[in-house]
């Protein structure tokens, strides 16, 4: 995995997360913090919990101690999320624009949540975040079906053919 690669594979992660919030924007806030029962509670707490962890493993690439999970209660309206996704955006496209094809390879340490030390080398953590990301995005897909709301086509095909 080289950098160019990375920045598409981040630019398809930017992509899909930004036509889910697109989706999300049209929702009743009712619909959007209704319980569903999936992995996580609503479409809001599972939308809070991608974008934590994006910023989270960021944080650990920058070596910024102390970071952890977001707090859903901090995100009552879907425009307090938006508005932090945007900021998180731009911090997640400087890193990327700083990158170079040695410190994909070097190994970084970090702490899970429960302490827990490992290693790794950043190109697998990094793609790691963007299989998270996915799982957690057809999560929300699902929920909108229940919701019989129409989910956005979030698959790479259609990054790479250009529906953007």
């Amino acid at each position: 995995m080289n950098k160019s690669q990375m920045i598409e594979l981040y630019g398809y992660n930017a992509w899909a997360n930004k036509k889910l919030l697109d989706t999300v924007d049209n929702l009743e806030n009712e619909e959007f913090t209704r319980d569903l029962s999936s992995s996580f509670r609503s479409i809001r707490d599972t939308m809070v919990h991608i974008l934590g962890a994006e910023e989270l493993w960021l944080s650990r690439w920058t070596r910024e101690q102390g970071r952890t999970l977001l707090n859903t209660d901090d995100f009552s309206t879907y425009t307090t999320l938006a508005d932090r996704w945007g900021d998180f955006r731009n911090q997640i496209d400087r890193f990327l624009v700083s990158l170079t094809e040695k410190d994909l390879l070097e190994e970084i340490n970090y702490k899970n949540l429960s302490g827990i030390s490992y290693s790794l080398e950043l190109w697998k953590q990094m793609l790691h975040v963007n299989n998270h990301s996915t799982t957690h995005r057809g999560q929300v897909v699902t929920m909108l079906r229940q919701l019989k709301k129409q989910p956005p086509s979030l698959d790479l095909i259609y990054y790479y053919l250009g529906e953007r």
